[in-house]
């Protein structure tokens, strides 16, 4: 993979359009901050933004689970995702490397031992906990120290 340049990024189509990008959150969103609370209130302690080799939203290190939270738009979901109405070819490569680079974060963190949830952020926060909890219970304990 080559990397970007500032000249690959296509300019906005409006201004309103460069000010709600420019203002998008890239972590601690509506939904991601809603499933962190419900999880936290049933006493699940995890780290926030853990850093792998790519940021994992939610990390429960000891059982070896890491939760994405990926939205829709950005990551390509097939229910709720779109095609852009402007720059659509630029777009349509971003979103495409955007599903290629979660693909390889799950392989790399499955081959350290890691189980990887990814959640779309139209989940229900109640459908989202309850995964991750199947997928806490799952995972083997956590090795005693001696």
């Amino acid at each position: 993979m080559t990397e970007r340049s500032l000249s690959d990024v296509p300019a906005a189509s409006s201004a309103a359009v460069r000010k709600r990008m420019s203002s998008q959150a890239k972590r601690d969103t509506a939904c991601e901050l809603s499933i962190r609370s419900m999880l936290f209130a049933r006493g699940h302690r995890y780290r926030v933004h853990l850093p792998a080799r790519r940021s994992i939203d939610v990390a429960f290190i000891g059982r070896r689970v890491a939760v994405f939270v990926d939205g829709c738009w950005w990551h390509g979901c097939p229910e709720h995702g779109h095609e852009a109405r402007s720059n659509t070819e630029w777009w349509k490569r971003k979103i495409r490397r955007n599903q290629e680079r979660d693909a390889e974060t799950d392989y790399l963190l499955e081959q350290q031992g890691w189980r990887v949830l990814r959640i779309w952020e139209h989940a229900a926060p109640e459908e989202a906990v309850r995964l991750v909890e199947e997928a806490l219970a799952a995972s083997s304990r956590p090795a005693e120290r001696l």
